[in-house]
């Protein structure tokens, strides 16, 4: 066994807290990760983990270790950039965890662009709409939309997602146009239960004029696509991040609601881990939703 290689395994079973998961991250089988971890038990001489059939402990030599490889990982990485500079192109498993409908929708026609660009990269795209923790499940690169409260991690804002109110056709020639912000709460609206603002949707007028309004809805669901989809199908009103619905209305399935007033408005932020030295991978997809989305 390589030490580094057991170090590696065993930071990556106590970040996933377990043998498969690590052994999924770091594309090995579950009885190798077993193995290196035994290895370096044996070799150092001490116990790492307390095991059992219902779950994995760190031993207190565990944690010692586990806090002394961190940094000596992150050198070593740092030491191979900085020999090979710029003759070694970036390489390795790149895992990015980003929303559902962004990812789709946003994220994904541009990935042959990026692998195009670095082809010594394997990439993974973690489509979720629950919440991640990017060190248990080896995230290297977080894609948010909305707010960001967690200290421990770095993060870079891309550009401002505005929504916008949508409608119909048909649904607006059955019940009426809105012509102020007060006529949105005599209409059927959807929410997105996603939305921490429930019923009191905040819109301001073309002057400035901000208004909170309590909305009349029978309808909630926890995703924009799905708020657009019933929109499309003649539910209501929806408020919807633009880049979701703007198919919809350049094909003539939705059409702004109130169009020249605003709404809510979603920060899209990259977001990594607070590290001393910040993998060639990492910097270089960084770099690329930069310049992809930046405004």
């Amino acid at each position: 066994m390589d030490t580094l290689d057991g170090m590696k395994t065993v930071v990556a079973v106590v970040e996933t807290g377990s043998f498969t998961a690590a052994s999924e991250r770091l594309n090995i089988s579950k009885a190798l990760a077993s193995k290196y971890v035994g290895e370096v038990e044996k070799h150092l001489n001490v116990r790492l983990f307390h095991r059992s059939t219902r779950k994995l402990a760190l031993t207190e030599a565990g944690k010692s270790y586990y806090q002394r490889a961190l940094p000596l990982l992150e050198e070593f990485t740092e030491l191979e950039d900085s020999v090979t500079g710029e003759q070694s192109s970036p390489q390795g498993l790149l895992r990015v965890s980003a929303p559902v409908a962004f990812g789709e929708m946003e994220l994904a026609p541009l990935i042959p662009q990026f692998m195009e660009q670095h082809k010594d990269i394997r990439l993974e795209i973690i489509l979720s709409n629950s919440m991640v923790d990017m060190v248990e499940e080896g995230i290297d690169v977080r894609i948010r939309v909305g707010g960001v409260d967690d200290s421990s991690l770095i993060a870079r804002h891309l550009k401002t997602l505005p929504l916008i109110l949508c409608a119909a056709p048909t649904y607006l020639k059955q019940h009426g146009r809105p012509q102020t912000a007060q006529d949105i709460s005599q209409h059927n609206c959807i929410i997105d239960s996603n939305f921490r603002i429930g019923k009191q949707w905040p819109i301001i007028s073309p002057t400035g004029k901000a208004e909170s309004i309590n909305v009349n809805t029978r309808i909630a669901a926890s995703s924009p696509s799905a708020v657009k989809e019933i929109a499309v199908a003649g539910g209501g009103i929806g408020m919807v991040p633009r880049f979701i619905v703007e198919p919809a209305l350049e094909q003539g399935l939705l059409e702004e609601v109130l169009p020249g007033f605003s709404t809510l408005e979603f920060g899209l932020f990259a977001l990594y881990p607070h590290r001393r030295y910040l993998p060639k991978k990492v910097r270089c997809f960084i770099d690329f939703l930069v310049g992809e989305f930046s405004d």
